[in-house]
């Protein structure tokens, strides 16, 4: 008898690409802290190794070609935890760790597209927004798992021991793998010249429905990036480094994987893109409220929760809009899918200037103005572009249908 994975373990596949960016985002630092590294160089190191994230879509196109998505998922995975195991034997030598670092989660990135393409493609409609729920999940919770063991690990194991482990950590979600339908690359693409194949790709980014999806992620209506200035500004609050690890760390995780599960129930009572905007508006103005509330260690802990809730609602939601941008039987499944995970991610990046900028200038209040008040700004733009849209939506149809009667 066949075994059909169910929607929560079809998800869990991206734990690969979780697990990758705790590695990179919270034991390097611990790692390099250890070893008495400058700050500086702690968080240029950092940086570096999570720049793929941006740049490793131009690579994706690859994807829709040649191989099964399966295959370059399967590939993509074990050049990861390859270089993960390579990078934990030469955490010694700075220039050779940040390169392996690099090197691992770019190839994570690839995965978590290759895997958005390919699951896109096989989940049916009325479990996109239950997918991208569970796909979010697996994000967090890799890793918050790895960022609890991985140093226990270090400490406790023989390095070889430990490389092995770490590396062989992101192969695990690869096990659910041969359950998965797998779907053929298109025929006709796979045997264009790239110039043909990338003329594809420019009619892609001509569609209505990338372009608008393109334009929620590109602006800064639901980045909710201050979560990345609230974990190192506890002392604004009063709060005690006890404080500040436990909601950083255990609080975070908990709270990013309840904002992913219950996604879906508002999933069912609206359509997706007016619901990424409702969760950047209302988002926005719980920053807001936050101006009125004392800078106590409670508030501390129920700012840095809530932010991250709707930052974990807003990823889901731009999880499920690629997965309904992509539709079925797409061709450029993959590479639709890392241009959209790009484009929401690139806010990201320019709203931490923008929120550490504010920050220098005017302190906490200064961050909760700046990520806000351009939140707001962007998802009131936004939305009269959705009505615009739906307007022109409807007067084509209606065109084609007296064009019919005609």
């Amino acid at each position: 008898m066949a075994f059909h994975p169910p929607v929560w373990l079809k998800g869990m596949t991206n734990a690969t690409f979780g697990i990758s960016g705790g590695l990179v985002a919270i034991t390097l630092p611990q790692i390099l802290a250890e070893q008495h590294v400058p700050e500086a160089k702690i968080a240029t190191m950092t940086a570096a190794a999570m720049s793929p994230l941006i740049g490793v879509f131009l690579l994706c196109p690859l994807l829709d070609v040649r191989f099964t998505r399966r295959w370059y998922a399967v590939l993509s995975a074990s050049v990861a935890a390859c270089a993960v195991g390579a990078a934990v034997m030469n955490v010694h030598h700075l220039a050779v760790l940040e390169s392996l670092l690099i090197l691992a989660f770019a190839a994570a990135a690839i995965n978590q597209n290759a895997l958005g393409g390919w699951l896109s493609t096989i989940i049916p409609q009325e479990d996109e927004s239950k997918l991208s729920a569970w796909f979010n999940v697996a994000n967090i919770a890799g890793g918050g798992l790895i960022a609890i063991v991985a140093m226990e690990i270090l400490h406790r194991m023989p390095l070889p021991l430990a490389a092995c482990l770490l590396g062989a950590s992101l192969l695990l979600p690869v096990s659910i793998y041969p359950f998965l339908a797998v779907t053929l690359p298109d025929a006709r693409l796979a045997s264009e010249s790239f110039a043909q194949f990338f003329a594809e790709i420019l009619l892609l980014l001509q569609r209505r429905d990338v372009l608008l999806a393109l334009a929620l992620f590109l602006l800064p209506a639901a980045s909710f990036t201050l979560t990345n200035i609230l974990g190192g500004v506890g002392g604004d609050f009063h709060a005690s480094v006890r404080l500040v690890s436990i909601a950083g760390g255990a609080g975070v995780a908990v709270a990013g994987i309840a904002g992913s599960l219950i996604y879906p129930l508002f999933a069912r009572r609206m359509s997706l893109r007016p619901l990424y905007l409702t969760i950047g508006a209302v988002g926005a103005v719980f920053t807001l409220s936050l101006l009125l509330l004392p800078r106590t260690p409670a508030i501390f802990a129920c700012s840095l929760l809530g932010e991250n809730i709707f930052q974990s609602l807003a990823i889901t939601g731009s999880f499920a809009i690629a997965f309904e941008t992509i539709g079925q039987n797409n061709p450029l499944a993959a590479t639709t899918f890392s241009v959209l995970s790009a484009a929401f991610n690139l806010p990201v990046i320019y709203m931490a200037v923008v929120d550490g900028h504010a920050y220098t200038r005017r302190g906490l209040d200064g961050s909760y103005i700046a990520d806000a008040g351009l939140g707001l700004l962007c998802c009131a733009l936004l939305a009269l572009l959705l009505r615009w849209a739906q307007g022109r939506s409807k007067l084509q149809t209606s065109s084609r249908a007296e064009l019919l009667m005609k």
